[in-house]
Parts: C-alpha cells; structure tokens; sequence
C-alpha cells in the first residue's frame, strides 16, 4: 500500500444541519455538551476539554455535512491541497476559533474537513470520584461517601465518527491514503475476509496508545451519517446521562447500555430531534501498532459482551 499523504492526529468535530437552533442546542445541552458560540446561522458546542468545539449545527434542512480531523502541521495541510484530487486551497477558516483548513470529498460525497490551528481553551474541571475496586484497592475512597448530582452527562471530546457507504473497499481505502487512518479491526460476512462490513480505522501514532477507533465506515445501500460518539469520563457519567435523557422525555433512545467488543467502550445511543444519532461512551481499549489488525466475523464482531444485541434501528441507520 502507498504510503498516505498525511497522518492526522485526532478528529476535531462533526458538522450537521438542522433548521432550528434553539432545539438543537436544546438537545446537546441535555446530551451534556455547552455551548461555545452562536450565531444567527450556527451554533458551536464544546465540551470539557480544551477544544473551542467539537460540535457544529448550521441551520438549514436537516442533514450531515462533514466530519473534521486534526493535522499535525499547516505543512500538512498545503501537501493536502497539492497532492489529494479535489481538495480545496489551504483555506481560512471563518468561524469562532479561526485556523486553517483544507476541504476533501470522500467516495460518497461527504466532505472530510482536515483543519490546524484552530485556538483551544481552558478545560473545564471536572471532579470525579474514585472507585473502590475490590480487586485493587477496596479503600481508596476511605470515608469518602458517593454522591452524584442528577442532570446530563459531561461530554469531554469527541471520540469518533462513523458513516454508512455502499462503496467499503473504496472508501477505507480513500480514507488511508488521504489521512493516514489504519485499520484496528476488519469485520467480515459469510466466512470471507473479503466481504468487509464494517471498518474499525484508528489515528497512527506509532507506539503511542490511541484510542481503538477514531472513524467507521459500516456497509449500507445508502450513504450517510450513522453515529458521532463523545466520550464521558466514567460508567457512573454514562448512566446518570442515560436517565436525564430519559427523564426529559423528549428524545429517542436507540442502543444501550452495554459494552462492545471491538474498542470496549460502555456505550449508550440517542436520537437528536431529526434522528441523528449520537454515542455517549467511557472506557475504551487503546492500541499502538504493535496491534497490527485483526479480521473478525461478524457473528463476534458486532456483538456486545454485555448489554442488549445491537437492534436494526441501529445497524442499518443512516442519516443522509
């Protein structure tokens, strides 16, 4: 395989369509997120950690826009623009955080976003307690009593996303060449390596330890949008944001709470008021290269080891 242009350092946001910001913000604000900035056409969420936003509505018709990756340097982003077929020029990006970016079109027509130098901020602290793990330490929470208020989840980061495409070969391998993803694990159909159906692509960061995934391309008849997933800071944060989402009434749970097994992840899925579904999750594995990658069927592949089998809603969702 020839070497990719350029090896991306983490994902940065996605960036969705929706025709009423009040509602949207409405929603992320009880999916934990916080608002960074609003205009009068779009609306950036962050979370607590020291990225500007990881989550950007701009107000039209409901629909997906892109999803956006760190580069490393701006250096990346001008061999980008001369090397990869179709990318936009080195652009300044003109929204709240400036920076620069360069725009791709992936196989199905979505735009893949590959940004630098857009301005961070201060994390938000975040007090969490610490578990008496029987098996390790039973005290280490001595004469600390566990109390946690009610109300949404915190959203960290965000973690990855995943998309649906009729075209798998052509996509991973666009996917690789362009931003220098590599596969964790290959799920496979019918005993044939072959018949890939969903891709797990990790940043490659050499023998430092990423998470297990960053980005997914799922096979579907339809391209779109399956899920964007943000990370919380433990199983407890998983569960209080299932309840307050449940409580609220207003919102459609998909999946969850269970815990995968390919990455790990204690995972919970929701709809947002158009049906874009959105992953709270804690505790991933993380890889290095030492992990190569794996080719798993399906039958082990798209299972949970505990929890709920994933349900068609889920699997065969798209939105365009």
């Amino acid at each position: 395989m020839a070497e990719p242009i350029i090896k991306v350092r983490d994902i940065a946001w996605g960036r969705i369509q929706s025709p009423d910001l009040d509602v949207q913000e409405e929603f992320l604000t009880n999916f934990g997120m916080i608002r960074a900035e609003r205009t009068n056409d779009k609306l950036f969420m962050r979370g607590t950690g020291s990225s500007r936003h990881i989550h950007i509505t701009e107000k039209g018709d409901p629909g997906f826009i892109s999803l956006s990756f760190r580069a490393v340097s701006e250096d990346d982003l001008h061999k980008l623009a001369k090397e990869a077929d179709g990318a936009s020029e080195v652009e300044e990006i003109d929204e709240p955080g400036g920076g620069k970016r360069v725009r791709l079109t992936e196989p199905n027509g979505y735009t893949i976003e590959v940004v630098h130098g857009v301005e961070e901020v201060d994390e938000i602290p975040l007090e969490r307690h610490t578990y008496n793990l029987g098996n390790i330490d039973k005290y280490a929470r001595g004469g600390t009593l566990w109390r946690t208020p009610r109300g949404p989840a915190h959203v960290m980061r965000i973690g990855h996303g995943v998309m649906g495409t009729p075209k798998m070969h052509e996509c991973t391998a666009w996917i690789r060449h362009h931003i220098g993803l590599i596969a964790s694990d290959e799920v496979f159909a019918e005993d044939d390596q072959e018949k890939v159906i969903a891709s797990f692509n990790r940043i490659d960061a050499g023998k430092d330890f990423v998470d297990h995934h960053v980005f997914l391309y799922v096979h579907n008849e339809n391209a779109g949008l399956n899920h964007i997933s943000f990370e919380v800071p433990d199983f407890d944060d998983v569960m209080m944001g299932h309840e307050h989402l449940r409580d609220n009434g207003d919102y459609d749970h998909v999946w969850g709470i269970g815990r995968h097994v390919l990455g790990s992840q204690i995972y919970d899925y929701w709809k947002d008021p158009w049906g874009r579904v959105h992953e709270h999750w804690a505790d991933s594995d993380t890889l290095n290269t030492d992990y190569g990658t794996r080719y798993v069927p399906v039958e082990e592949g798209l299972q949970s080891q505990w929890g709920e089998p994933a349900p068609m809603e889920f699997i065969g969702h798209v939105s365009p």
